[in-house]
């Protein structure tokens, strides 16, 4: 399908109650160890958070998102690249004090270790998330990750109010094993979440994992994102696990790899994509995300994805 045919968004409003970040992004031959004072050959500041890239990413590829965040005031420039990527942002509130911020050192392969501090992305009151909620179209989406705080009376209420949900618990805490799981209808897990919340080894192959989560969260759809071995999709009624290997591609940043994957299924959903789809467009978004430096920065535009998938099918 070429860009210009690409379906509008059909769907109802995805809201999106997520963090907004001020990423502090340090280029680094290696990832500092213990003790080691390290100089850094490249350095910026930039607009990140799971829940921004994830809600940039759902509205390049053509999405309609609508965001729920908090940012502190000396932040507000922060705010244009979510505009101007086509998000609703009428429901991001300034406040005083720090915003959420990160420390990033990106490697030489690609590779990332991240520092976070929560600041306003921890301090919705029960107030605001009720209204916010109570607010939505009950015909919509709500996705969310674990970086704001109060994320079970959120899943709930917006359970209550008819909401579908879709989670992205990152970052991962054993908390998330007490969240209504079972009543999500959409789960995106990598790897170590995947892992952490069934309680099994990192290193465990696709099939056990798959297998686990299925046993662990009957009747859930879940994504199983698994980097340069692709990703799975789960769903609830025990039918053949959905595969789509990962695009071939030289990583120079995988920061907000992830963010963009979810982004792009979530407005593939949205549009009315069948399962297949929507993963084959995620997957190619999140292919050209790491071949970029930055997380918000990197996001491609459906257009770019597009062509992207029309190159990739002509090749033998």
């Amino acid at each position: 399908m070429s860009a210009s045919n690409q379906p509008a968004s059909s769907g109802a409003t995805v809201y999106n109650y997520g963090s907004i970040n001020i990423d502090h992004v340090y280029r680094v031959p290696h990832l500092v160890r213990p003790g080691e004072t390290l100089s850094s050959t490249d350095y910026q500041i930039v607009l990140g958070g799971k829940g921004a890239n994830q809600t940039i990413a759902l509205a390049r590829a053509g999405g309609r998102v609508a965001h729920w965040g908090q940012l502190g005031h000396a932040d507000e420039w922060a705010l244009a690249t979510l505009k101007n990527a086509g998000a609703d942002i009428d429901d991001v509130t300034l406040l005083e004090g720090s915003s959420g911020h990160t420390v990033i050192q990106v490697d030489d392969d690609g590779e990332n270790a991240i520092v976070l501090f929560g600041g306003t992305n921890q301090s919705f009151s029960k107030k605001r998330i009720r209204a916010l909620i109570n607010g939505a179209d009950s015909k919509g989406w709500l996705l969310l990750q674990n970086e704001c705080n109060d994320i079970e009376a959120v899943i709930r209420q917006a359970l209550d109010r008819g909401l579908k949900v879709a989670f992205n618990p990152a970052p991962m805490t054993p908390a998330i094993r007490e969240l209504p799981l079972t009543e999500l209808s959409l789960l995106f897990v990598n790897r170590g979440e995947a892992a952490a919340l069934v309680e099994m080894a990192e290193e465990s192959d696709a099939k056990s994992l798959i297998a686990a989560l299925q046993q662990a969260l009957p009747g859930t759809d879940i994504v199983l994102t698994l980097g340069s071995e692709g990703a799975w999709r789960i769903d609830g009624e025990r039918n053949e696990p959905l595969y789509q290997p990962a695009r071939p591609v030289q990583a120079v940043d995988t920061t907000g790899a992830g963010d963009t994957f979810i982004g792009y299924y979530m407005a593939a959903v949205q549009a009315g994509c069948d399962a297949s789809t929507c993963l084959e467009r995620a997957t190619a978004a999140a292919a050209l995300a790491v071949q970029r430096a930055g997380a918000a920065t990197g996001i491609p535009t459906i257009e770019e994805v597009e062509t992207f998938l029309q190159i990739a099918a002509r090749q033998p």
